[in-house]
């Protein structure tokens, strides 16, 4: 007799299913790595590590500099703006930039029709009222007859010399020798003869119109003309310093002149003028300052951007410390003395300050040993929250070895 057991029906394994298990125990492992990167040691803050060391220097016996310092830029010390006076088109213009003209030299003109014919009614009428004049004497009239056509000898007079004038100013000249370093009008171009000013402006050429009743000069100010000139003979350093280091300037301190465009190029000079208003920038003040130059270094051209350093205040011959060994509370300046190995404090009196070193007016004599302590902190941090794949990933934008987390097929 046989018996027949119950079939027992196994589960069913294939290859999809060990390979969609190992998947989830690799993302769960990849899981875990990725939280113990950024919440572990990468996460941590370390403070640093400060440091604190100690060396012993000698007072010696020396120059103490105080200086302040400002960015300038290269300008001509005589300037002018030469502009018609007289309205007209322009008929020459004898210049161009860059050359070099003498004072008094016929820069350019304007066409003369209209004044000269003023001018030629202007003097027939002055024949005229003299003409009358004379008649009215010899005919011996009443003094009230007389004085009139004396009037009206002294008003033709008068108008044309006025005339005169008109006529001269339809021809421009050179106020001063110098370079000329903008030209703003043409052959054609209208003068409207309508003013004058002094000072340069910036180089160029081209088609316009002028402006003036005259020629001018003056020092750096600014401003614009037919044609403007400068006198490359006479640079300066136009800088602007900040208020407080402004109140330390005085006329005739020296500054020492470095170039931007000019390595190794410098030169000295002296503060020649402090403007006496400020100019407001982003609500912060500032002081024009003219350097004159003690000498013209080679390449040199206006415009150039400069640094100037001026000495606003010096000891010579005096016991300095580095500035770092002085140490200051309540207004009372200490320094650490080390006598026969032995450190102890003193009180001192300083005075300029300046080039890393402090003057020592009193409580120390050259040769006394002073310590200088500096603390440095250094940050031992290491850049955290780095490993490969991206934000979000591993080795891939926000999947495992692929690009945006892709699904996993199940087979049947």
């Amino acid at each position: 007799m046989r018996l027949s057991l119950p079939s027992v029906r196994r589960p069913r394994f294939n290859s999809v299913t060990l390979v969609n298990s190992v998947l989830v125990v690799a993302a769960a492992g990849g899981a875990f790595w990725a939280y113990q990167i950024v919440s572990g040691p990468a996460a941590s803050a370390d403070a640093g590590t400060t440091t604190t060391r100690s060396r012993v220097v000698a007072a010696t016996q020396g120059t103490v500099s105080q200086t302040v310092s400002a960015s300038g830029s290269v300008a001509s010390a005589a300037t002018a703006n030469a502009n018609f006076a007289t309205s007209g088109t322009v008929t020459e213009v004898d210049v161009k930039v860059g050359d070099v003209v003498t004072k008094g030299q016929v820069l350019a003109k304007v066409d003369p029709t209209a004044a000269q014919a003023a001018l030629n009614t202007a003097q027939a009428n002055l024949t005229a009222a003299k003409a009358a004049l004379t008649r009215d004497e010899n005919n011996s009239a009443d003094d009230a007859t007389i004085a009139s056509a004396e009037a009206q000898v002294a008003t033709a007079q008068s108008n044309v010399t006025s005339a005169q004038a008109t006529v001269n100013g339809t021809i421009l000249t050179a106020p001063i020798a110098g370079t000329v370093t903008a030209v703003s009008g043409a052959v054609g171009s209208s003068s409207s003869g309508s003013g004058s000013s002094g000072s340069s402006g910036s180089s160029g050429a081209g088609g316009g119109s002028s402006s003036g009743s005259g020629s001018s000069s003056s020092g750096s100010s600014s401003g614009s003309g037919f044609i403007q000139l400068a006198d490359l003979s006479k640079l300066q350093v136009d800088a602007s310093f900040a208020e407080a280091d402004a109140t330390k300037l005085k006329g005739g301190q020296t500054a020492n002149i470095t170039w931007s465009a000019l390595s190794g190029t410098r030169a000295t000079g002296k503060v020649s003028t402090i403007s006496p208003t400020a100019t407001t920038s982003n609500n912060v003040n500032s002081y024009a300052v003219v350097i004159t130059l003690d000498s013209l270094p080679e390449g040199v051209r206006l415009g150039q951007s400069t640094t100037a350093v001026v000495t606003v205040a010096e000891a010579q011959n005096v016991v300095r410390i580095p500035s770092t060994a002085v140490r200051t509370a309540g207004g009372q300046h200490t320094v650490t003395v080390q006598v026969n190995g032995q450190n102890e404090d003193r009180q001192v009196e300083v005075g300029i300050t300046g080039g890393g070193f402090v003057e020592v007016k009193s409580g120390l004599a050259a040769g006394d040993q002073v310590v200088v302590t500096t603390t440095t902190t250094t940050s031992t941090n290491a850049p955290a929250n780095q490993f490969p794949g991206g934000a979000g990933g591993f080795t891939g934008g926000g999947g495992f070895n692929g690009g945006g987390g892709g699904t996993v097929r199940r087979g049947n």
